[in-house]
């Protein structure tokens, strides 16, 4: 029997400029074990998230998992073009830490009421590489938020933030300063990998960072993290 697995999230479920945990995850399982359906959209918050939700209802998914809240926690960080992001993704608000948990509280509660499927929330991946930076304590401490909206709502909680920074204490990366990634960036990426045919991995490197292309975006390291912490909890149903 088949599990159907709901993918949702940003950029990094979208996996133009990351690898693509999704491959990675059913790499990982026995073949047919899973049936993966992508829902990630570039640029969202939860509140996006939150508003596109009646395909994934549709889609009648055995399990959920939900990976949101990287831009909410960037766009907390000083110097973070927020004005511009609200014109673009079409916010009707400032994003804040309060309105990031009521959205993604949102979501559950809606996917929870609405599909019988199990709901995982994953904890945000590292921004940057220097654990003690603005931009990685942005990250932790909007998982923490994560944390306490599973807890609230009944999902259950996946460690990826607190299993990407155990990887990067474990490589002990140079100290290379966070740097938010523009979209003019991600359009050279974009640029390098489609059509110079450079890997993402390949420009992860060249730039000295350990998990990410660009601080934010997943390299194959990073990516495989993401499907590991999904695998080890996501269970093997009998044929």
């Amino acid at each position: 029997m088949t599990t159907r697995v709901a993918c949702l999230g940003d950029s990094l479920t979208r996996a133009q400029l990351s690898v693509d945990y999704l491959d990675l995850l059913e790499r990982r399982r026995p073949p047919g074990d899973v049936r993966l359906t992508r829902f990630g959209v570039n640029g969202d918050f939860a509140h996006n998230l939150s508003r596109r939700l009646d395909a994934v209802v549709a889609d009648s998914p055995d399990v959920i998992t939900v990976l949101i809240g990287t831009n909410d926690a960037r766009a907390s960080l000083a110097g973070y073009p927020v004005e511009r992001a609200m014109k673009r993704k079409q916010l009707p608000q400032r994003p804040s830490a309060g309105w990031f948990q009521q959205c993604l509280g949102a979501v559950v509660e809606r996917l929870r009421t609405q599909t019988d499927a199990t709901i995982a929330l994953l904890s945000l991946p590292v921004l940057g590489q220097q654990l003690d930076g603005a931009a990685a304590r942005a990250s932790q401490a909007y998982s923490r938020m994560i944390a306490e909206v599973a807890a609230t709502n009944d999902a259950t909680y996946l460690p990826l933030h607190e299993r990407q920074t155990e990887e990067l204490r474990q490589a002990d990366p140079p100290p290379i300063p966070y740097r938010d990634p523009t979209p003019a960036a991600s359009v050279s990426v974009l640029a390098r990998h489609a059509l110079l045919r450079r890997s993402l991995d390949t420009i992860s490197r060249r730039r000295g960072l350990v998990l990410t292309t660009d601080h934010v975006h997943q390299n194959s390291r990073g990516a495989a993290l993401v499907a590991e912490v999904i695998d080890t909890w996501l269970p093997t149903r009998s044929t």
